[in-house]
C-alpha cells in the first residue's frame, strides 16, 4: 500500500455519515481539572480506568469513527489487557493522536499564542505510527480581543500547522487541522466571524505551500460563536448561517471532513448547532470532534466509582448518538429526554 493508499483508507474510515471524532486527548494538567470536579485524583491509573471506559462503550463505534489520543494512552490497557489503540481498532474506530506540545506566548506579540512541537515531530509520529495510531491532531490557539490576534499571529500559527500536516502525510498519517478560536471575551457573532475568516484564509495558504493534500486532511475549526460574555446570544440558526458563510469563503470543496470543536459549548448547544449545520447542503461532510461536550455527562455519572461504569458508558452512548442525529440533521430537542 503506497503513503497516498494509506492516507485515503483512513479518511474513508473517519469520514462517515452519522459518524464523528471523540477528543480524548487531554492533558495531564487538563484532565486534573476534569477529575477534580468529580473529587477523583489524576493518577495513571484513574486515567487509564477512565480511557478505557470510554473505549469499550458498547455501540459507540456506530457513531465514533475515530478517538484522539494522549501521548500515555498508547502505551495503556483495557481491564482484560488489551493495548487501548488495539481495542478501538477491533471495532473499527481509528486510534489517532495529539502531538503537539501546548501553546506559550507568542514573542514581541503580546495577547498572542503559538503551538510548540515541531523539533523531533517526524521521529514522534513514527513511533506513535507504531503503535497504531493513524491520524494525529495539532492545536493552535487564537484569542479575541480589540487588537489580538495579529496578522503575526495569524501568519505564524498557519505556518506551523501547515508544516505538522506536511510531515504527517509523509510519513502515511492523515493530519488534523485545529484552529481554535476561543470563546472567551465579549466579542460579537460578528467579530468573531471576521477572525476565523482570516484565519482559516491564511491556514490554506500555508497548506498549499507547503503541498499538503486537501483530500488528506481533517479541518477541526471552530464554529462561529459570540464571546461568552458578549451581551447577545445567538440561536443555533445564527449560529449555522454565519459559521457556512465563512467557510464557503475559506475552505475548499476537496477538504473531505470537517470536524467542529465544541470549545466550551454545553452538551446539548454543542449539538444543536450541528443539527442546524447539517438541515442545508455543504460541499463537505459536517460532523463533530467533541471533548467535553461527549465526556461532561459522562464524568457526571462516573463518579470515579466501578460501580457506576454502565451508567457512564451509557451517557456517552447517548451524546454519541446524539450526535451522529445532528450530523445527519435528525436531532431534535426531545431526544434529550429519552435514554
Amino acid at each position: 500500500m503506497t503513503i497516498a493508499d494509506e492516507l485515503q483508507a483512513t479518511i474513508e474510515q473517519m469520514v462517515q455519515p452519522g459518524k464523528g471524532i471523540l477528543a480524548a486527548d487531554e492533558s495531564h494538567l487538563t484532565i486534573a481539572k476534569r477529575f477534580a470536579a468529580i473529587k477523583v485524583e489524576s493518577t495513571e491509573e484513574n486515567r487509564r480506568v477512565y480511557r478505557a471506559l470510554l473505549f469499550t462503550t458498547p455501540g459507540i463505534e456506530d457513531y465514533i469513527s475515530g478517538v484522539i489520543q494522549f501521548e500515555e494512552t498508547l502505551d495503556q490497557t483495557s481491564d482484560d489487557d488489551i493495548l487501548l489503540p488495539e481495542v478501538l481498532a477491533r471495532r473499527g474506530i481509528v486510534p489517532g493522536i495529539k502531538v503537539d506540545k501546548g501553546k506559550g506566548p507568542l514573542a514581541l506579540s503580546p495577547g498572542d499564542l503559538i503551538t510548540y512541537g515541531l523539533d523531533g515531530l517526524a521521529e514522534r509520529l513514527q513511533h506513535c505510527k507504531s503503535q497504531g495510531a493513524r491520524f494525529a491532531k495539532w492545536r493552535d490557539v487564537y484569542q479575541i480581543s480589540g487588537h489580538n490576534p495579529t496578522s503575526l499571529a495569524i501568519s505564524a500559527n498557519a505556518e506551523m500547522l501547515a508544516r505538522y500536516s506536511a510531515v504527517c502525510q509523509e510519513l502515511g498519517i492523515v493530519p488534523i487541522v485545529e484552529p481554535e478560536v476561543l470563546i472567551d471575551g465579549d466579542h460579537s457573532l460578528a467579530r468573531c466571524a471576521e477572525v476565523i475568516e482570516a484565519v482559516q484564509k491564511e491556514i490554506f495558504h500555508a497548506l498549499h505551500r507547503h503541498h499538503v493534500v486537501l483530500e488528506h486532511i481533517i479541518l477541526k475549526p471552530s464554529m462561529v460563536l459570540p464571546g461568552k460574555d458578549h451581551s447577545v446570544r445567538a440561536s443555533p440558526e445564527e449560529i449555522a448561517a454565519a459559521t457556512l458563510r465563512v467557510f464557503r469563503r475559506t475552505v475548499p470543496a476537496a477538504v473531505p471532513g470537517i470536524n467542529f470543536l465544541s470549545g466550551g459549548l454545553s452538551p446539548e448547544q454543542a449539538t444543536a448547532n450541528l443539527n442546524a449545520m447539517n438541515v442545508g447542503d455543504a460541499p463537505w461532510l459536517l460532523s463533530f470532534s467533541y471533548g467535553r461536550a461527549l465526556q461532561q455527562p459522562v464524568l457526571q455519572a462516573w463518579q470515579g466509582k466501578a460501580e457506576n461504569v454502565g451508567a457512564a458508558q451509557q451517557a456517552l452512548l447517548k451524546r454519541a448518538r446524539l450526535n451522529g442525529a445532528a450530523q445527519r440533521g435528525e436531532y431534535q430537542e426531545s431526544m434529550e429526554n429519552t435514554a
